[in-house]
């Protein structure tokens, strides 16, 4: 079969013949892949600098950890790949699959599950978002968190803040369910004075956050307290963009009453992550299926995978490998 393979970390992916994989028992079944959308996940995973990741073997390895594939029946599922997906044919785990609804395609539906893992776990489970909440996503103008602004909407928040650099695609976010835009410029005061007068016209409930860095210590340094009650705040970070670390004030903590936490692989219970399977992707695909929930990918081919793997997509969007 065709695969794109990488044989050494640091080093681009190569199309070539690799051999095809085996199901090693009752729970792992052989599929064929059909759509494969390659995330920042996906490359740190294959560089080694995830932090769940491995380096590739000597030998070399399939990359890619989900899509959307056939089984042998014909039926289109959204699955992760016990086996690298980006190529012809992998394995994946029959309870780590979703059946995919009509109307929905396959582009769409293989951009749009990392999406939803890593907003609608950290909104529902690490947030527990209620309806009624003020919630501010930091660095929505990337893919993920375009889609953390519908769902925030669609899970009941009454305001969603978007903050982000590229001012057209905040300004785009307006039509999908923000309420208010920050733009990121750079410059801290402008960002943060915005942010508290925000806050103070209506207390944030929830912060979800695509960047950490810089962005991360101005957000909170923003809910500091002055002695007095505050509101719960539940600050969860999801990516690190803006870079790994920050500077956090203890009286930061102190001076509010703030949950800071985490979404990511080794956050999540063995519920939860059920739950994402069982309830949340279905409830998601069919969203995008009804033209509820919406995404733009750009569709590129496998064979290309060595010229694409370091290509920059602008403007919020998700590349797909269609196979």
């Amino acid at each position: 079969m065709k695969a794109a393979v990488m044989y050494q970390k640091g080093e681009l992916p190569q199309y070539v013949d690799f051999e095809e994989p085996i199901a090693q028992n009752d729970q792992e079944i052989l599929v064929h892949v059909k759509a494969v959308a390659i995330k920042h996940f996906d490359k740190g995973k294959a560089a080694g600098t995830h932090y769940s990741s491995d380096a590739p073997k000597a030998t070399g390895r399939v990359i890619g950890g989900d899509g959307v594939c056939l089984l042998d029946d014909g039926t289109r599922v959204y699955g992760m790949g016990i086996s690298g997906m980006l190529a012809e044919k992998a394995v994946i785990n029959k309870q780590r699959m979703v059946k995919l609804p009509e109307g929905l395609s396959d582009a769409t539906a293989a951009a749009l599950a990392n999406a939803v893992i890593g907003s609608a776990m950290a909104l529902r489970f690490k947030a527990a978002i209620q309806s009624g909440d003020v919630v501010l996503i930091n660095g929505a103008t990337g893919f993920t968190g375009i889609v953390a602004v519908q769902i925030a909407k669609y899970y009941g928040a009454s305001k969603v803040i978007a903050t982000g650099r590229n001012v057209q695609s905040l300004q785009n976010l307006l039509s999908l369910g923000a309420d208010e835009i920050i733009p990121v410029t750079g410059d801290d005061t402008p960002f943060l004075d915005k942010v508290k007068q925000s806050h103070q016209e209506k207390p944030i409930d929830v912060m979800i956050d695509y960047l950490w860095g810089r962005t991360a210590e101005l957000l909170l340094s923003a809910l500091m307290g002055q002695g007095s009650f505050t509101n719960k705040i539940r600050f969860v970070s999801v990516g690190s963009m803006g870079g790994d670390l920050i500077r956090l004030s203890a009286a930061n903590l102190r001076s509010v009453d703030l949950q800071l936490t985490g979404s990511g692989l080794g956050s999540w219970s063995k519920e939860q992550v059920g739950l994402l399977f069982t309830d949340i992707l279905p409830e998601m695909f069919q969203l995008a299926a009804d033209g509820k929930l919406k995404v733009e990918s750009i569709e590129v081919k496998l064979a290309d995978i060595s010229s694409l793997w370091n290509l920059e997509v602008a403007n919020g969007k998700r590349l797909v490998v269609s196979i």
